[in-house]
């Protein structure tokens, strides 16, 4: 059975990283069975980071990796209907998500003052002292250091909400009215893009972000339909 390698849930959300989330919605969405471990060491995983998978004891990192490891190895139920101009799109949509919109959810988390004691409590308050209190230190400046390389860290507060703000209506407008994001079918797009949103729409971090797609009806029901259908 394939083993998926992940944080444990948290903030009432089937996981806190859009990534892991992604990759659990995605072997719900196929039909794959799945085990979750929730004891690694991320340290100490593959990449430094999680979610990756083990099969047949072979070990894959990064889910976008994975997910193409899981297409060829398993077939592709999810996106074989697509012609090339729409997985292009679909691509791009995702690269939006994950390569963009991502880094301002971790702006939100990491950076804001007031959402970091809320995630600095959730993250780091089981560790014993003195580390509970050297290593969300540790953490953030790494976490500063990588929005700093990723280039959205070099903008200011205003700014990268700016951007996001652009990024979220531009996923409500591709949506539009439609079910899933690429129409009648659900497609490994969705995965991404409800892991991402539903972690954005959370209740427990207030952000400019949560504003502008709590505005978004159509955003909040595509999520509401994706929880229901597979993790209600």
């Amino acid at each position: 059975m394939l083993t998926l390698y992940q944080f444990e849930p948290a903030w009432g959300l089937p996981n806190a990283s859009p990534f892991c989330m992604k990759l659990e919605t995605y072997f719900r969405m196929t039909g794959l069975e799945y085990q979750v471990d929730t004891s690694a060491d991320v340290r100490k995983a593959p990449k430094g980071k999680l979610p990756y998978i083990e099969d047949k004891g072979q070990i894959i990192a990064d889910s976008n990796l994975i997910i193409e490891y899981l297409k060829t190895t398993y077939g592709d139920p999810l996106d074989s209907h697509l012609s090339p101009a729409d997985a292009a799109i679909a691509l791009a949509m995702r690269r939006l998500i994950e390569e963009n919109l991502y880094w301002a959810l971790v702006y939100t988390r990491w950076i804001d003052e007031e959402n970091w004691q809320k995630t600095k409590a959730v993250y780091f308050s089981d560790l014993p002292f003195p580390l509970r209190l050297l290593v969300p230190k540790i953490a953030r400046n790494t976490v500063t250091q990588n929005l700093q390389g990723h280039g959205m860290g070099r903008h200011t507060e205003a700014e990268i909400y700016q951007i996001a703000a652009l990024d979220i209506q531009a996923l409500s407008n591709f949506l539009q009215d439609k079910p899933y994001f690429m129409g009648e079918q659900p497609t490994a797009l969705d995965a991404s893009a409800y892991s991402c949103l539903a972690n954005i729409l959370n209740e427990t971090l207030i952000s400019p972000l949560r504003d502008k797609a709590t505005q978004l009806e159509n955003l909040v029901t595509y999520c509401d339909r994706m929880h229901q259908t597979y993790y209600a």
